[in-house]
């Protein structure tokens, strides 16, 4: 996406909401770093004062990370994402577990009445991403292959504050993800999540329900030297 020249005056305004444009939109993903004060001022036309309010007011807000030496990074998709990441990075690995299964099992249980069609192909499609993703054995990817099939079940619920709130979480889940499974995919560690799909392709709530509560807690019934 490409960034374009400010027109109003109120230019540092339009520079922020540009630049979260890029984040939310997923062009900057969470991260990744954001390109150098001096290739932002050549994008946008403005002056490097402007830039550097604007990135400093998004790293207040929780979205961006100022590395002194290293660049600025995407710490998290929104403000409250920001502020969720920061209140929760420090918990109780088991807590967090404990939080997935509850908006996960009640998600589930809720996709398995509501899903439409295109949900289904939608989850079809990023389960078998997520193999993939497995398959290649870099873990990043899978961290995001798996990341994003979750929050497609949580989506086919059709509960948009419970997607909203799942998603403004995403990061802080991302990074327990990440932390659970270390630089190496094991083999022994794999979780198939295909029951949980057919059981709400079937409508079943029970089971998908019952499915997508224990996915939390079998990561954390790993040895700890294999959750990095």
């Amino acid at each position: 996406m490409a960034l374009s020249s400010p027109r109003r005056s109120a230019l540092s305004d339009q520079v922020i909401a540009q630049l979260r444009n890029q984040i939310t939109s997923g062009e900057w993903p969470v991260g990744s770093r954001i390109p150098t004060e001096p290739e932002l001022v050549e994008q946008l036309g403005v002056a490097r004062n402007t830039v550097r309010e604007a990135v400093r007011a998004l790293a207040h807000n929780g979205l961006l990370d100022i590395r002194q030496g290293s660049g600025t990074y995407v710490l998290a998709t929104s403000e409250l994402a920001g502020v969720m990441h920061r209140r929760f990075a420090d918990a109780d690995p088991r807590h967090i577990a404990e939080l997935r299964s509850t908006l996960e099992s009640s998600a589930a249980r809720l996709a398995a009445e509501r899903r439409t069609e295109r949900d289904l192909g939608q989850l079809d499609a990023l389960l078998a991403r997520r193999e993939e993703a497995w398959a290649s054995g870099v873990a990043e990817a899978f961290v995001a292959a798996d990341a994003t099939f979750h929050l497609a079940v949580v989506a086919a619920s059709h509960n948009e504050v419970l997607t909203g709130l799942y998603a403004d979480l995403g990061d802080l889940l991302r990074d327990w993800l990440r932390e659970d499974i270390g630089q190496e995919l094991r083999p022994e560690h794999h979780m198939d999540h295909a029951r949980m799909v057919e059981a709400i392709r079937a409508g079943d709530g029970d089971a998908a329900a019952s499915e997508a509560a224990g996915y939390p807690f079998m990561c954390l019934r790993r040895p700890a030297a294999a959750r990095g």
